[in-house]
């Protein structure tokens, strides 16, 4: 079996269906196959594995921005807040999530900060996150382990960008049928489990 996550279109189709980082763990377990091939972020397939009783084989891929988190960054702002809570994003390091009070996807980390008695974290995941648990949470604080948690791939879409796409109709996506139909049923078998 090889769930896939944070692939493409094409990746997705040749998969047996696919997982984000909130429901990798759930939707490895729902497996019957005792092997699975998890594509292609290795760190996030640490995880599941240490969550499984499944043997996972990694792809030697990774996420380009939870690659950047060193434990070393963790333990800056932990001596600054050692009242704070440390959220890892389970695509870090397996020393960062080591450290880590509660390992949670970014949905997660909006559900645990919001239910957490905590008033300070640090967010080890897109910075872009802050904002979000901010408004989210009034009085509480937020704080980066690192300047260097900036996504390339979110940043490239803006407001502006979307505008101008919604306008002249010009950036559009085409999936062959082919790849199309085989990568709805990797959605769709991941959809049946969560």
């Amino acid at each position: 079996m090889s769930p896939s996550v944070n692939t493409t279109a094409a990746v997705k189709a040749e998969s047996d269906l696919c997982c984000t980082s909130a429901n990798a763990v759930q939707v490895v377990n729902s497996l019957k196959a005792g092997e699975i091939i998890f594509v292609p972020d290795r760190n996030l397939g640490r995880y599941v594995a240490r969550n499984s009783d499944k043997e996972i084989i990694l792809w030697q891929g990774w996420c380009p921005t939870h690659i950047t988190l060193y434990a070393a960054d963790v333990l800056k702002p932990r001596r600054e807040y050692p009242h704070a809570c440390f959220m890892a994003h389970p695509e870090c390091f397996p020393e960062v999530l080591e450290l880590a009070d509660e390992i949670a996807s970014t949905s997660g980390m909006l559900a645990y900060a919001s239910h957490s008695e905590a008033d300070q974290f640090i967010v080890g995941t897109e910075m872009g996150l802050i904002h979000g648990l901010q408004k989210q949470n009034p009085g509480r604080e937020f704080y980066s382990p690192t300047e260097y948690l900036i996504c390339p791939t979110m940043k490239m879409t803006t407001l502006e960008r979307v505008r101008l796409a919604l306008e002249t109709m010009e950036s559009v996506v085409t999936v062959p049928e082919e790849i199309r139909v085989k990568a709805r049923k990797a959605l769709d078998a991941m959809l049946a489990v969560s």
